[in-house]
Protein backbone atom coordinates (compact mmCIF):
# COMPACT_ATOMS: atom_id res chain seq x y z
CA UNK A 1 0.00 0.00 0.00
CA UNK A 2 1.16 3.52 -0.81
CA UNK A 3 2.73 5.27 2.20
CA UNK A 4 0.52 8.36 1.74
CA UNK A 5 -2.55 6.16 2.01
CA UNK A 6 -1.18 4.52 5.15
CA UNK A 7 -0.68 7.96 6.71
CA UNK A 8 -4.28 8.91 5.92
CA UNK A 9 -5.63 5.66 7.37
CA UNK A 10 -3.64 6.23 10.58
CA UNK A 11 -5.66 9.41 11.12
CA UNK A 12 -9.07 7.89 10.38
CA UNK A 13 -11.69 7.22 13.02
CA UNK A 14 -13.42 4.53 10.97
CA UNK A 15 -17.03 5.39 11.72
CA UNK A 16 -20.46 3.77 11.78
CA UNK A 17 -23.13 5.70 13.71
CA UNK A 18 -26.33 5.02 11.79
CA UNK A 19 -29.33 4.26 14.03
CA UNK A 20 -29.85 0.84 12.43
CA UNK A 21 -26.23 -0.37 12.77
CA UNK A 22 -26.10 -4.07 13.60
CA UNK A 23 -23.41 -5.99 15.45
CA UNK A 24 -22.37 -7.67 12.20
CA UNK A 25 -21.76 -4.23 10.66
CA UNK A 26 -19.97 -2.95 13.77
CA UNK A 27 -17.72 -6.00 13.81
CA UNK A 28 -16.81 -5.39 10.16
CA UNK A 29 -15.86 -1.80 11.04
CA UNK A 30 -13.65 -3.09 13.84
CA UNK A 31 -12.07 -5.75 11.62
CA UNK A 32 -11.37 -3.21 8.87
CA UNK A 33 -10.06 -0.70 11.41
CA UNK A 34 -7.55 -3.24 12.67
CA UNK A 35 -6.60 -4.45 9.19
CA UNK A 36 -5.98 -0.97 7.80
CA UNK A 37 -4.33 0.53 10.87
CA UNK A 38 -6.98 3.16 11.60
CA UNK A 39 -6.83 5.53 14.57
CA UNK A 40 -10.03 4.06 16.03
CA UNK A 41 -13.42 2.57 15.34
CA UNK A 42 -16.11 5.13 16.18
CA UNK A 43 -19.34 3.31 17.05
CA UNK A 44 -22.56 3.68 19.07
CA UNK A 45 -22.19 3.44 22.85
CA UNK A 46 -24.38 0.33 23.08
CA UNK A 47 -21.73 -1.66 21.18
CA UNK A 48 -18.64 -0.44 23.04
CA UNK A 49 -18.26 -3.37 25.44
CA UNK A 50 -18.78 -5.94 22.69
CA UNK A 51 -16.38 -4.13 20.37
CA UNK A 52 -13.71 -3.73 23.06
CA UNK A 53 -13.89 -7.47 23.74
CA UNK A 54 -13.68 -8.14 20.01
CA UNK A 55 -10.57 -6.05 19.31
CA UNK A 56 -8.74 -6.94 22.57
CA UNK A 57 -6.65 -3.80 22.59
CA UNK A 58 -5.61 -4.00 18.94
CA UNK A 59 -7.70 -0.94 17.98
CA UNK A 60 -8.90 2.01 20.08
CA UNK A 61 -12.67 2.13 20.50
CA UNK A 62 -14.35 5.53 20.19
CA UNK A 63 -17.97 6.38 20.94
CA UNK A 64 -20.26 9.40 20.97
CA UNK A 65 -22.28 11.02 23.76
CA UNK A 66 -25.00 13.66 23.72
CA UNK A 67 -25.23 12.68 20.08
CA UNK A 68 -26.24 14.13 17.69
CA UNK A 69 -28.15 17.09 19.19
CA UNK A 70 -26.10 17.96 22.27
CA UNK A 71 -28.98 19.05 24.49
CA UNK A 72 -28.75 16.33 27.14
CA UNK A 73 -28.06 17.61 30.64
CA UNK A 74 -24.47 17.85 31.81
CA UNK A 75 -25.14 15.10 34.36
CA UNK A 76 -26.43 12.82 31.62
CA UNK A 77 -23.40 13.51 29.43
CA UNK A 78 -21.06 12.81 32.34
CA UNK A 79 -22.85 9.52 33.05
CA UNK A 80 -22.64 8.53 29.38
CA UNK A 81 -18.93 9.33 29.27
CA UNK A 82 -18.15 7.43 32.47
CA UNK A 83 -20.26 4.48 31.36
CA UNK A 84 -18.55 4.37 27.97
CA UNK A 85 -15.13 4.33 29.60
CA UNK A 86 -16.23 1.60 32.03
CA UNK A 87 -17.34 -0.45 29.02
CA UNK A 88 -13.95 -0.10 27.35
CA UNK A 89 -14.05 3.12 25.31
CA UNK A 90 -10.64 4.69 24.71
CA UNK A 91 -12.05 7.90 23.19
CA UNK A 92 -15.27 9.88 23.65
CA UNK A 93 -16.73 12.41 21.19
CA UNK A 94 -19.26 14.75 22.84
CA UNK A 95 -21.66 17.25 21.29
CA UNK A 96 -21.87 20.69 22.91
CA UNK A 97 -25.15 22.32 23.90
CA UNK A 98 -25.78 24.41 20.80
CA UNK A 99 -28.61 26.36 22.40
CA UNK A 100 -26.15 27.55 25.03
CA UNK A 101 -23.94 28.86 22.24
CA UNK A 102 -26.84 30.86 20.84
CA UNK A 103 -27.57 32.16 24.36
CA UNK A 104 -23.85 33.01 24.81
CA UNK A 105 -23.63 30.86 27.94
CA UNK A 106 -19.88 30.56 27.54
CA UNK A 107 -19.13 29.75 31.19
CA UNK A 108 -21.73 26.96 31.20
CA UNK A 109 -20.24 25.49 28.03
CA UNK A 110 -16.75 25.58 29.50
CA UNK A 111 -17.90 24.01 32.76
CA UNK A 112 -19.78 21.22 30.95
CA UNK A 113 -16.81 20.25 28.79
CA UNK A 114 -14.52 20.22 31.84
CA UNK A 115 -16.96 17.99 33.74
CA UNK A 116 -17.25 15.57 30.84
CA UNK A 117 -13.46 15.52 30.51
CA UNK A 118 -13.19 14.58 34.18
CA UNK A 119 -15.77 11.82 33.66
CA UNK A 120 -13.59 10.39 30.87
CA UNK A 121 -10.95 9.48 33.48
CA UNK A 122 -7.95 10.35 31.37
CA UNK A 123 -9.31 9.00 28.09
CA UNK A 124 -9.36 11.14 24.95
CA UNK A 125 -12.20 13.67 24.67
CA UNK A 126 -13.20 15.25 21.35
CA UNK A 127 -15.67 18.15 21.41
CA UNK A 128 -18.10 18.44 18.49
CA UNK A 129 -19.25 22.02 17.89
CA UNK A 130 -21.42 21.37 14.77
CA UNK A 131 -19.99 24.13 12.59
CA UNK A 132 -22.84 24.13 10.09
CA UNK A 133 -25.15 25.54 12.77
CA UNK A 134 -22.80 28.24 14.09
CA UNK A 135 -21.72 31.69 12.96
CA UNK A 136 -18.07 32.50 12.35
CA UNK A 137 -17.95 34.42 15.65
CA UNK A 138 -19.45 31.47 17.52
CA UNK A 139 -16.92 29.08 16.00
CA UNK A 140 -14.04 31.32 17.05
CA UNK A 141 -15.40 31.57 20.60
CA UNK A 142 -15.77 27.79 20.76
CA UNK A 143 -12.14 27.42 19.68
CA UNK A 144 -11.22 29.43 22.78
CA UNK A 145 -13.54 27.53 25.10
CA UNK A 146 -12.52 24.06 23.92
CA UNK A 147 -8.85 25.04 24.22
CA UNK A 148 -9.39 26.22 27.80
CA UNK A 149 -11.45 23.16 28.73
CA UNK A 150 -8.62 20.64 28.69
CA UNK A 151 -10.27 18.52 25.99
CA UNK A 152 -8.00 16.84 23.46
CA UNK A 153 -9.72 17.67 20.15
CA UNK A 154 -12.15 20.14 18.66
CA UNK A 155 -14.32 18.45 16.02
CA UNK A 156 -16.24 20.05 13.16
CA UNK A 157 -19.43 18.05 12.86
CA UNK A 158 -21.61 15.11 13.82
CA UNK A 159 -22.40 14.34 10.20
CA UNK A 160 -26.09 14.44 11.16
CA UNK A 161 -26.60 18.22 11.40
CA UNK A 162 -27.13 19.02 7.74
CA UNK A 163 -23.51 19.78 6.91
CA UNK A 164 -20.12 18.20 7.38
CA UNK A 165 -16.51 19.31 7.55
CA UNK A 166 -15.40 22.12 5.28
CA UNK A 167 -11.91 23.23 4.40
CA UNK A 168 -12.77 26.72 5.61
CA UNK A 169 -13.75 25.49 9.08
CA UNK A 170 -10.64 23.38 9.53
CA UNK A 171 -8.51 26.34 8.48
CA UNK A 172 -10.41 28.56 10.94
CA UNK A 173 -9.79 26.06 13.75
CA UNK A 174 -6.09 25.96 12.91
CA UNK A 175 -5.91 29.75 13.23
CA UNK A 176 -7.84 30.03 16.49
CA UNK A 177 -7.23 26.99 18.71
CA UNK A 178 -4.51 27.17 21.33
CA UNK A 179 -1.28 25.17 21.54
CA UNK A 180 -1.79 21.44 21.91
CA UNK A 181 -5.43 21.44 20.76
CA UNK A 182 -5.93 18.94 17.95
CA UNK A 183 -8.50 19.13 15.17
CA UNK A 184 -10.87 16.45 13.91
CA UNK A 185 -12.69 16.91 10.61
CA UNK A 186 -15.82 14.81 10.29
CA UNK A 187 -18.82 14.48 8.01
CA UNK A 188 -18.82 14.48 4.24
CA UNK A 189 -15.19 13.46 3.70
CA UNK A 190 -15.73 11.84 0.34
CA UNK A 191 -12.40 10.29 -0.56
CA UNK A 192 -8.62 10.34 -0.41
CA UNK A 193 -8.26 13.75 -2.03
CA UNK A 194 -10.58 15.32 0.56
CA UNK A 195 -8.66 13.56 3.31
CA UNK A 196 -5.31 14.88 2.08
CA UNK A 197 -6.71 18.42 1.92
CA UNK A 198 -8.03 18.31 5.48
CA UNK A 199 -4.76 16.93 6.81
CA UNK A 200 -2.80 19.61 4.99
CA UNK A 201 -5.04 22.26 6.59
CA UNK A 202 -4.34 20.94 10.08
CA UNK A 203 -6.66 18.01 10.83
CA UNK A 204 -5.04 15.38 13.03
CA UNK A 205 -8.08 13.09 12.78
CA UNK A 206 -10.73 12.35 10.18
CA UNK A 207 -14.14 10.98 11.08
CA UNK A 208 -15.26 9.02 8.04
CA UNK A 209 -16.65 5.74 6.79
CA UNK A 210 -15.58 6.33 3.20
CA UNK A 211 -11.78 6.23 3.29
CA UNK A 212 -11.53 2.54 4.18
CA UNK A 213 -14.21 1.79 1.57
CA UNK A 214 -12.20 3.71 -1.03
CA UNK A 215 -9.02 1.81 -0.19
CA UNK A 216 -10.84 -1.52 -0.31
CA UNK A 217 -12.24 -0.60 -3.73
CA UNK A 218 -8.74 0.27 -4.98
CA UNK A 219 -7.52 -3.15 -3.87
CA UNK A 220 -10.22 -4.73 -5.97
Amino acid sequence: MDEKIREILKRCDHTLLTPTATWEQIREVCDDGMHYGCASACIPASYVRQAAECVRGRLPICTVIGFPNGYDTTAAKCFMAANAVENGADEVDMVINLGWVKDKRWDDLLREIREVKAACRGKVLKVIIECCLLTQEEKVEMCRIVTESGADFIKTSTGFGGGGATREDVALFARHVGPGMKIKAAGGIAGLEDAQDFIALGAARLGTSRIVKAVKAMEG
